[in-house]
């Protein structure tokens, strides 16, 4: 039996040093901490064209292709497999803003050296993995 993972798209937005962080409220999962801008792929959507949605759905931006860059890729275990596609997005059109304030307690800019403690931690890896020039990890395995 062929099996099928969850495949998510999260999107890095950095200005200078710093990361756009929104915090989870009312999702069933890690409220109270942050992520980043992220979601699932839908059916028949390119990771890309998943970017572009989300982006513009939680916080009102514009990106087209040409301004991202997938820069890491995680197999997760968490309750169930997930494949996590994480993708930086180099330029947008828009002032990022919550969109989604029944999901989203604050969208805020943080330092890339200083996030915050309450940040998911498959998040937090997948960030060190780019600063460290990581572009694949396996996250929630027993080791």
């Amino acid at each position: 039996m062929p099996q099928s993972f969850l495949s998510a798209v999260h999107l890095f937005f950095f200005d200078d040093d710093l990361t756009l962080l929104s915090l989870r409220e009312n999702t069933g999962y890690m409220d109270g901490y942050y992520s980043v801008i992220a979601g699932h792929i839908e059916p028949g959507e390119t990771v890309v064209q998943a970017a572009a949605r989300e982006a513009f759905e939680e916080a009102g931006v514009v990106i087209v292709p040409k301004d991202t860059e997938v820069v890491g890729v995680m197999h997760r275990r968490d309750g169930d497999e997930r494949i996590d596609f994480f993708v930086r997005v180099h330029a947008w059109v828009g002032e990022p803003h919550n969109l989604e304030p029944d999901k989203c307690a604050d969208l805020d800019w943080f330092h890339l050296d200083a996030l915050p403690d309450n940040i998911v931690p498959y998040v937090f890896r997948a960030l060190l993995n780019y600063k460290n020039n990581r572009w694949f990890d396996e996250f929630g395995w027993v080791e």
